[in-house]
């Protein structure tokens, strides 16, 4: 029986998006949300709470000079605010994400269960050291793993992300010089590292110096040697770099930075690209710190609850902060006071207790599962995504290091730069706004600041070749938009397809409104 469709037109019309305007501001399901100031009132509530007694204050005038402002909203009201919110997120659960330098990686959700076990989830850092021995082994086997894959003696695992884990390492150089006698007040470090290390080194107070890479994107061991002398403490350099490269002279640059008295820091936020492949010891690196967000499936910190553990050689475990593990027998102890640290010399302590024991478990489980097979096939296969898209997209985009041809293979991420956008009225800007209408995060941009234009992918072992194969199918279309293509608004005028357009960027780093202020305000003020 044929279906009735009288009054039912089967065929779309021909109204675009941008045409269609709608009574609540909505786009279909995709709603548009206001801030919760907006939603809620002050003078609803959620709750019914009887009046609270009077009392007399002990804030010592310090009491609040009017009402606090915040906005009443029912239950279903708050759940459905943040709900929305959720579904406007873009995240690695949702879609590739190809941020290089941050490793947006697939955290399986074994290591999410692990992490809620009885005992491990319920734990408390003030607990007797008696009741919780299953925690601190844990840390402890976690802890040995980290040294047998890096090749060092020692490692701290209270730094609770990278940048913290890099402050750990230079205080244990800083208090290694300290103990020698030596005042040491300069820090080298490669124009392609990392931007959190200069930061960490002049936070301490040590004079920046930097050392300019090569035409092939690396360091040379010469151009550190030149620029060592009585007053460099330390080097400070990422292996592999933010070029997505391998420092193919980095035992060279080991061995004369010793020579020097100098100790060398390497930035191990890209450890992921070598596990099971290189041990950083064995390079003659004294101190690392390790992103176990990045390499072992943690959640990305992003200010949160991350970790940065930081391995150290010989010459710097003496040095290392506490609190720290002891191996008595079968006994094991945190140590957590000098006092107890017997010929150690910590510098101190970072955190006010152990680190985040939660990431501790997800690494591990991460670890446990995979085994030493596992974790070096995942770099292997890290490398190999990233080689994938250069192979696949050289022909129409360009790469600053990769040789005449476009064939010398990359490590983990894969730099391109907008040599190949040139005359085209096209921007990386442009052409990253135009990947969010495709549906995808645009890439890191702008990044390492010694390519111009830069534009940085990291696709992860994580994902397929299917996946990859979408991802590069997109690039391809639009660089041959933005090459040939008759139509540059879709680079101009992008995003258009998201729940915000583009702002003025430069009036909003000019002219930036930090406060949210009731419209009723706002129209006083103007």
């Amino acid at each position: 029986m044929a279906m009735n469709t009288q009054g039912r037109p089967t065929a779309p019309g021909t109204a675009t998006i941008a045409e269609i305007q709608t009574f609540t501001g909505n786009r279909g399901l995709d709603h548009e949300e206001p801030l919760i100031f907006e939603i809620g009132d002050t003078g609803r509530t959620g709750v019914d709470l009887p009046a609270a007694p009077k009392a007399k204050s002990r804030l010592g005038g310090l009491e609040r000079s009017a009402e606090i402002g915040l906005p009443g909203l029912t239950e279903p009201e708050t759940m459905r605010h943040y709900v929305r919110l959720s579904r406007k997120n873009y995240a690695i659960d949702s879609g590739l994400y190809p941020l290089g330098s941050c490793t947006m990686k697939h955290n399986p959700r074994l290591n999410e269960k692990m992490a809620r076990l009885p005992g491990i989830g319920d734990i408390h850092p003030l607990q007797p050291q008696s009741t919780v021995q299953g925690a601190i082994q844990l840390m402890e086997t976690l802890a040995r793993y980290l040294m047998e894959l890096t090749g060092m003696p020692a490692v701290a695992l209270s730094p609770k992300a990278g940048a913290h884990g890099e402050l750990c390492g230079m205080l244990a150089i800083k208090a290694a010089h300290e103990a020698k006698g030596s005042k040491r007040d300069v820090v080298l470090v490669p124009d392609s590292a990392h931007g959190t290390n200069p930061a960490t080194a002049a936070f301490m107070g040590y004079r920046v110096k930097s050392i300019p890479a090569m035409a092939d994107g690396t360091v040379s061991a010469e151009a550190v040697k030149a620029a060592l002398g009585p007053d460099v403490a330390a080097i400070m350099l990422t292996n592999p770099n933010t070029c997505g490269l391998f420092e193919r002279e980095i035992v060279e640059i080991a061995k004369v930075v010793h020579e020097a008295g100098a100790y060398f820091y390497c930035d191990g936020a890209n450890f992921n690209a070598i596990v099971g492949k290189v041990r950083p010891g064995d390079l003659g690196v004294d101190a690392m710190h390790i992103n176990l967000h990045k390499t072992f499936s943690t959640p990305h910190g992003g200010g949160g609850p991350g970790a940065g553990p930081v391995v150290l050689s010989a010459a710097l475990a003496p040095y290392a902060p506490l609190p720290f593990i002891r191996k008595d027998g079968d006994k094991l102890t945190l140590v957590e006071d000098a006092s107890e640290a017997g010929d150690a010399a910590p510098f101190g302590r970072l955190t006010a207790f152990h680190g985040q024991m939660g990431m501790y478990v997800r690494a591990l489980t991460y670890m446990l599962s995979h085994g030493s097979d596992g974790m070096r096939q995942a770099s292997e296969d890290a490398v190999l995504s990233a080689n994938y898209i250069r192979a696949s997209l050289k022909d129409v985009m360009s790469q600053p290091f990769g040789g005449p041809t476009g064939d010398r293979p990359c490590m983990h991420e894969v730099l391109f730069d907008d040599t190949w956008l040139k005359d085209t009225g096209v921007t990386t800007l442009d052409f990253a706004k135009a990947m969010i209408d495709e549906g995808y995060h645009p890439m890191t941009m702008y990044f390492p600041l010694v390519v111009h234009g830069a534009m940085l992918i990291e696709p992860t072992e994580s994902e397929s070749k299917q996946s990859l194969d979408q991802f590069i199918g997109t690039l391809r279309f639009l660089a041959n938009e933005a090459r040939h293509g008759n139509d540059k608004s879709r680079f101009k005028e992008a995003p258009m397809l998201s729940p915000r357009r583009r702002l003025d960027e430069t009036k909003a780093a000019r002219e930036p409104r930090l406060r949210w202020r009731p419209a009723a305000a706002k129209a006083a003020a103007e």
